[in-house]
């Protein structure tokens, strides 16, 4: 089953704004969550939703994801990111498929594709559009 859409960073912060169900759900893992940074949704009274898509150290599937992320769904949109946008890509259409949604994918994810030298967070996504976020 395909979900909603993809998104762009600013799109879901317009959704997140305008859509008081609408929830972002961050797929990372503990140690992206910890050393990276998270989206900041405080501005909005509200929280990025944590639910790993993998499990780190072994990066296997969570097979309680849907169950997880449904735990917090308010009906509302359900907007995935994680690094890139791939792994929300899958875990928008896991989520669609067990009856969440609608779904959509954050498609430049947090720290969005590589630049000239490898490095992320400095071609697209969330960091780089402007948007709030913290470091732990």
């Amino acid at each position: 089953m395909t979900y909603a859409g993809d998104v762009s960073p600013r799109e879901a912060w317009e959704m997140l704004e305008t859509a008081e169900d609408a929830i972002l759900v961050d797929v990372r893992t503990l140690p992206e969550w910890q050393f990276v940074g998270l989206p900041d949704l405080a501005g909005l009274g509200r929280q990025t939703s944590l639910v790993s898509w993998q499990v780190w150290p072994g990066m296997e599937i969570n097979a309680n994801f849907v169950d997880e992320v449904a735990a917090s769904s308010r009906g509302g949109p359900l907007l995935f990111i994680c690094r890139s946008g791939v792994r929300s890509a899958h875990a928008a259409s896991a989520a669609t498929a067990g009856g969440l949604g609608p779904c959509y994918n954050v498609s430049e994810g947090f720290e969005g594709d590589r630049d000239g030298k490898g490095h992320r967070g400095r071609a697209g996504g969330w960091k780089v559009a402007g948007l709030p976020w913290k470091q732990e």
